[in-house]
């Protein structure tokens, strides 16, 4: 019992970490956001207008992900509540936590990639 216990701990912990980054990430695409309109505003031309838009939508998909990783760590977090009433342990929740876990891995990678593109191009076009 005690093991089940700091192994959900342990989960939640998880889940609030990958939360609060999660909605810190998406705090910033919208400051990128915010500063793309600022460049677009300026008609510079074709050669900074072209990327730019590839990045609002890049922008668009990557809220869309964050939205549905929260909902996926917002159930995963009901169920470790309904764990830790007293249920008993699912190896279940120990796969998707695996998955979820690779699946964060995978979208932080790629945020860091898509931040570094659009810190290049601010460079340029700043």
């Amino acid at each position: 019992m005690e093991t089940k216990i700091v192994y959900l701990s342990d989960l939640k912990f998880n889940l609030s970490v990958w939360k609060k980054e999660l909605r810190f990430h998406k705090q910033e695409m919208e400051r990128f956001e915010k500063k793309m309109e600022e460049i677009a505003k300026r008609n510079l031309g074709v050669k900074a207008m072209a990327p730019l838009e590839g990045f609002q939508n890049r922008i668009i998909r990557e809220k869309e992900v964050i939205g549905q990783l929260l909902q996926r760590i917002r159930m995963k977090r009901r169920i470790v509540e309904t764990l830790e009433k007293g249920s008993e342990d699912d190896d279940r929740l120990r796969n998707q936590q695996n998955t979820l876990r690779d699946d964060m891995k995978t979208y932080i990678k790629l945020h860091y990639e898509l931040k570094e593109e659009i810190m290049d191009y601010f460079l340029k076009w700043l």
